[in-house]
């Protein structure tokens, strides 16, 4: 139920708490898109409206990497409800992680097959309630990722003035084995870890052991894992996702073979597996000065 329209700025923040610290969470702490990120609580807060209880409240529970990537679901849905994209994105179920969430079947069809209300209940959600609720905070990472967008400009600009010009058409002379001169193509640069890691989840209800996961990858594309981490789980929960680290990058392409996002089944159990993309906060500037939310 929606506060009174005539209680204050206070009172509306107060209310909507859990909102705006799950919009925080995306916004400050991941970095994601501030205009995106408001739709996406607009589509969560309708769920909640349409009957699947307690989504904001459940997503606020989940470990920061499940919750990027129940965002990058609901931009799915989005895409759907507003693009009618539905016949360009592969067949099955393309939610995973929300259908686990919320313990019922939420497919992409059902994001199409109500399009309409969707729509209209997104929008209206958007105007009466996420733009008065959390347009503070939309302000500030707006700000803060302007602020960051300069100073990575400014040291774009910075290193290039520092490097040595070279009038075009003549050889470059002086570089002796002495000078300091990178040659990237004489360099052994190991690739980073998170650009050699898959993220994996699973359908609640249907537990994975990382020996299965482990097993199967090593059967079907050979024994290129370096590392597997299963989400820490209390013993009588089941993990929902995992992350594997492969010992070249070209493996996971080999397995996406040029999709987002790939589905397999291990031992009769559903898995979804895609790039790990890590949202990092950025170096360049000091920590944001945090968002005051109401207790």
């Amino acid at each position: 139920m929606a506060p009174p329209s005539f209680v204050s700025q206070e009172e509306f923040h107060a209310f909507h708490t859990i909102d705006r610290k799950l919009y925080t969470l995306l916004v400050i702490n991941l970095w994601r898109d501030p205009v995106e990120s408001m739709q996406v609580i607009a589509l969560w807060l309708w769920l909640e409206r349409v009957g699947f209880k307690n989504v904001v409240q459940k997503i606020l529970s989940l470990p920061y990497i499940l919750t990027n990537e129940l965002a990058d679901e609901a931009v799915t849905c989005l895409n759907v409800i507003n693009n009618d994209q539905l016949a360009s994105l592969t067949e099955g179920n393309d939610t995973p992680l929300m259908q686990s969430l919320i313990d019922r079947d939420l497919s992409l069809q059902f994001f199409d097959k109500h399009r309409l209300i969707a729509t209209q209940g997104i929008t209206r959600i958007v105007n009466e309630v996420c733009i008065r609720a959390l347009r503070d905070i939309m302000q500030h990472a707006i700000e803060r990722n302007a602020a960051q967008s300069l100073a990575d400009s400014q040291k774009v600009i910075s290193h290039s003035l520092q490097q040595p010009m070279v009038q075009p058409g003549l050889p470059q002379v002086g570089f002796g084995p002495d000078a300091d001169v990178e040659l990237p193509w004489t360099q052994e640069s190991e690739v980073p870890p998170d650009d050699r890691t898959m993220f994996v989840t699973f359908s609640k209800g249907y537990p994975v052991h990382e020996w299965e996961v482990r097993e199967f990858f090593t059967r079907a594309y050979g024994d290129g894992i370096e590392s597997l981490h299963m989400q820490e789980v209390p013993p009588d929960e089941q993990s929902l996702f995992a992350r594997i680290v492969f010992c070249s990058e070209s493996a996971i392409e080999i397995i996406l073979s040029g999709m987002s996002k790939a589905k397999f089944t291990i031992n009769g159990k559903h898995v979804w597996a895609r790039k790990f993309v890590p949202k990092r906060l950025k170096p360049s500037l000091p920590a944001a000065p945090p968002v005051n939310l109401p207790v």
